[in-house]
């Protein structure tokens, strides 16, 4: 402790020449901001990878089963009562996905129709991300239940024109899958469906508010000649049931033919790039903060060159090489803790404000944003993990600095 107790003393006693002070100051601070840096900028990533969950968690099912190759499975009413049965299922919803072109007075686009059994609500909670209108999820909520309705995502809407309205139809007309084509009679060759649109919905999600409609899976079967087949099935997980657990059991009724996801696996390539860009602009900070720890070598050399009187004092009374050195080392990671103790504390108290408050908040029309703040979670482990960085640069740059001590 003889060494930390000199390097202390070194670190907070007034220096003969004021640069050794200010060039100390100035490591401290480049420690502090560097490390405040990491982790703000790691809590706000947490912040959007958790931000994305959410979203994805209101359009997404817990978990999600599709064929391993080709687009649809056969019989699929009959596997989802066998599915229904696990341990942990509360509900299988079979869904048909498929390609159409969309027609609203006049206006046309391609679009991802989605086929979804009654009630939807049991799996997804898209019902909540309605803009305008309703979600019609059960018969007897239709105004007229002789008439079949859509659920348009934002995209549809803006590119076409579709509005909540009992007035004026969305048509769907797609080629038909089976059968001949009449040379005769080309319209033959397509089938079309017409339906009210209920209600428009946003996700933020560019995969589903570009061009995804909703439609009951009766309309979906009838649509695409599809009768008794589906593109997927979507389970919800009861509580109390862990996800992991009823994975294993549906991948053990399922066999090997489907691939069975959670929420993070189906949108993996996502989430992949969210956390690729955070380590990424860590691995920048980290440099940054590299950059900063040359300044610990500039106030080492300083003061070993201030010191040097005392070493020769230090070394007549006995003091070895070894010693000399090791409080050098010392006062390179003092100088490193206070730095990133600061930094750390400070940037702690910024994400715990910015959580509570939102005080930083992004840029654009409030009013037609649904997130008006930068995101932001605090974690303990990218907490540690600056710490831990911040300690180890500071024990390198003091073993550098102590390599420069004189031997006599």
């Amino acid at each position: 402790m003889l060494s930390l107790r000199i390097a202390l003393r070194y670190l907070f006693a007034r220096k003969s020449h004021s640069a050794v002070n200010v060039i100390s100051v100035i490591s401290t601070a480049g420690i502090a901001v560097a490390s405040m840096a990491m982790v703000c900028v790691l809590s706000v990533f947490n912040g959007f990878t958790d931000l994305a969950s959410e979203r994805q968690s209101a359009v997404a099912p817990d978990i999600r089963v599709t064929p391993r190759q080709g687009k649809v499975f056969e019989s699929a009413d009959s596997i989802a009562g066998i599915v229904a049965k696990v341990p942990g299922v509360g509900m299988v919803a079979p869904v048909l996905t498929e390609r159409a072109l969309a027609v609203f007075d006049g206006a046309q686009m391609p679009v991802m129709v989605k086929g979804v059994p009654s009630p939807y609500s049991a799996v997804s909670s898209i019902s909540s991300l309605v803009i305008d209108g309703v979600m019609i999820d059960e018969p007897s909520e239709a105004p007229d239940s002789m008439l079949d309705y859509a659920l348009a995502s934002v995209g549809v809407a803006i590119n076409t024109g579709a509005r909540p309205s009992f007035e004026r139809p969305l048509m769907l007309t797609v080629p038909r899958r089976v059968g001949r084509i009449n040379p005769a009679f080309p319209l033959g060759a397509f089938s079309t469906d017409t339906l009210f649109v209920s209600g428009v919905f946003q996700t933020n999600e560019a995969d589903y508010d570009e061009s995804l409609v909703i439609v009951p899976l009766r309309v979906a079967r009838r649509l695409f000649e599809y009768p008794t087949q589906a593109s997927a099935f979507e389970i919800s997980v009861s509580p109390g049931f862990r996800h992991d657990d009823v994975i294993e059991e549906v991948e053990s009724v399922m066999g090997d033919g489907f691939v069975v996801a959670d929420r993070l696996r189906q949108q993996e390539t996502a989430f992949r790039m969210i956390e690729i860009e955070k380590w990424i602009t860590f691995l920048m900070l980290l440099f940054v903060l590299v950059m900063a720890s040359f300044n610990i070598l500039s106030t080492m050399s300083m003061l070993i060159i201030e010191k040097e009187d005392n070493l020769r004092v230090m070394r007549s009374f006995g003091a070895s090489q070894r010693l000399l050195r090791r409080i050098f080392l010392d006062e390179g990671v003092l100088i490193a803790i206070m730095g990133g103790a600061a930094g750390i504390i400070v940037g702690v108290l910024l994400c715990l404000a910015q959580q509570a408050w939102g005080l930083i908040s992004l840029g654009g029309d409030h009013e037609h944003m649904s997130v008006v703040a930068y995101p932001c979670r605090l974690a303990v482990t990218d907490t540690l993990l600056t710490a831990g960085v911040v300690l180890v640069i500071g024990m390198v740059s003091g073993f550098i600095a102590s390599r420069s001590v004189p031997d006599r």
